[in-house]
């Protein structure tokens, strides 16, 4: 039999990156079970046989399945959304953005910018540090602060916008999490769990709560951090972002093009400044190659299996091959990869603009430390 034969209810793949989608799809039919379910059985009565293949018939009573039931829900349902967050009010959609926001707050920047030229401005701005001559290090006043201003505004859009794009997904993960926990509820309820076996649940729950409300935390920090940059602290300033990062590219830089360009800017760095400028490109070099390595597994290999295998499992969740479990607990796991991987893109951009600030005779003094992971969702109960 083939997989589109085993699809009652769901009619394609969900899209990468739409956790809260089947987390949605998966409250839907528990919306229309808690319509019919039963309370806890009188003394004397054989408990009420509840089952998810149920709940994929509720769902199966709408003609569009799950599409219609949203529809349903959304007319139907009451919604705990908090108040609308106020439209934002400085838009900073690229890093550059960012950048030519940092350089108004240094009045004394606009001179360096006029003698260093429109296109030669813009190309710091745009972070094509490459196409800079180094010697302007020495024959533009003001050209080093230039450069370091750009460097934090870049950091710190870069962190503010990763802060915001993990925030979305540790909200889907919680969605999930508190769908697996009222699943569990009410099996317990009708007697079908022991309140032991709810407990798993529980705890996922109060697990994507606490990373939810460390990411929120996050968030706000990288915004103010930001906002501070700006100096628009304590303004009633709200930052419009885009919803991702920069796009990887496919290769890096190469050893040989790093070591031409280090010495091409080494023969216009004075004495100690220049053994402090080369100890720190070689370090940032060192981390881009590793940041780069990791994050194109992360959003390549490992994000791909990970989406096949959640993919696979609403496939045998709609064919009632998997519990609606299954699919929960899956919906978590693939939630913290794509974690990881949006980390993994932040830390190599944020590696790129340090080196980047090195080949122009910066030494920055601290740099991102790539690595960390996600953690697998609690296993079903059974």
């Amino acid at each position: 039999m083939s997989k589109k034969r085993l699809l009652p209810v769901h009619t394609s793949r969900p899209p990468r990156g739409g956790l809260g989608h089947i987390a949605l799809a998966l409250l839907l039919p528990l919306s229309a079970w808690s319509q019919t379910a039963t309370a806890p059985p009188q003394a004397g009565m054989a408990p009420p046989l509840v089952d998810w293949r149920g709940a994929n018939d509720a769902v199966a009573q709408f003609k569009r399945g799950h599409i219609d039931l949203l529809k349903w829900e959304s007319a139907n349902l009451p919604s705990d959304s908090a108040t609308p967050t106020a439209a934002p009010n400085l838009m900073l959609m690229t890093s550059a953005d960012a950048v030519r926001q940092a350089w108004r707050v240094h009045i004394d920047l606009r001179r360096t910018q006029s003698r260093l030229g429109v296109l030669a401005t813009q190309q710091v701005a745009d972070g094509r540090l490459d196409t800079i001559d180094p010697s302007l290090q020495r024959r533009v006043e003001g050209m080093e602060e230039l450069l370091e201003v750009a460097a934090d505004a870049r950091r710190g859009w870069l962190s503010a916008v990763a802060a915001r794009k993990v925030l979305r997904f540790r909200e889907a993960a919680l969605t999930s999490a508190e769908a697996g926990e009222e699943l569990g509820r009410r099996m317990v309820s009708v007697g079908n769990w022991s309140p032991l076996q709810a407990t798993p649940f529980q705890l996922a729950r109060a697990s994507a709560r606490m990373a939810l409300q460390s990411a929120q935390l996050a968030s706000m920090k990288a915004d103010g951090a930001l906002l501070q940059l700006l100096r628009l602290s304590g303004t009633d300033t709200r930052l419009g972002l885009p919803a991702d990062l920069p796009e990887l590219p496919t290769e890096t830089l190469t050893r040989d093009t790093w070591q031409q360009r280090l010495a091409a800017v080494q023969a216009h760095v004075p004495g100690m400044d220049a053994v402090r400028n080369r100890v720190a490109s070689e370090t940032a070099f060192a981390v881009l190659q590793t940041s780069h390595a990791m994050a194109r597994a992360s959003r390549g290999e490992v994000l791909q299996l990970r989406s096949f295998i959640t993919e696979e499992t609403v496939l045998h969740y709609n064919g009632m091959l998997k519990s609606v479990w299954d699919l929960l607990g899956e919906v978590g796991n693939q939630a913290s990869a794509e974690v990881d991987a949006i980390e993994a893109q932040r830390d190599f951009w944020l590696a790129e603009t340090d080196l980047q600030w090195t080949l122009q005779g910066g030494a920055p003094t601290s740099f991102v430390s790539p690595g960390g992971g996600g953690t697998e969702a609690a296993a079903p109960a059974h």
